[in-house]
């Protein structure tokens, strides 16, 4: 049996992605899909094959193929719009940023003369103002606040 599925779309379907197209409001992913599904469509008697269309389109053939099945078999949303995303929630919320950076800010404990990354995790930790966290992750979201204040500051001179 073969694997290629062949994709007939219905003239309400094929109105309906040449609108998302057309209007350029949809995200570009979004668009290349509605763009990949019109040009596999074999309902107006051309038949593109998925190298055709991966050329045209600047992307793997294996992903038409991809898109067509989940198209005939999930429909048009699932073809066109990608699930969420699994992922953790980020360990730093803007609440315990705010507090590494009062932290930062403050002076540092005795017997030491400036705060270091690690001086800044390990109080922190101690604290309580959060369970676990790298020093690196403590210094990219140091960089990136000092990097957002020095951006406002240059705006309001």
């Amino acid at each position: 049996m073969s694997k290629h599925t062949t994709l007939h779309l219905t003239p309400g379907e094929i109105s309906q992605l040449e609108k998302l197209v057309r209007s350029g409001n949809a995200p570009a992913r979004t668009q290349t899909k509605a763009r990949l599904l019109l040009l596999t469509d074999r309902s107006t008697g051309t038949a593109r094959n998925d190298a055709e269309v991966a050329m045209v389109l600047m992307v793997s053939s294996a992903h038409v193929g991809r898109i067509r099945r989940t198209f005939i078999k999930d429909g048009m949303n699932a073809a066109l719009y990608d699930q969420p995303r699994s992922g953790g929630k980020p360990k730093i919320t803007g609440d315990i940023e705010a507090k590494m950076i009062m932290l930062a800010c403050s002076n540092p404990p005795e017997g030491h003369d400036r705060w270091t990354v690690q001086l800044i995790r390990d109080t922190m930790i101690e604290l309580q103002i959060i369970d676990s966290i790298s020093r690196v992750a403590v210094g990219n979201h140091l960089k990136k606040s000092i990097k957002a204040l020095e951006i406002e500051v240059m705006v309001h001179r």
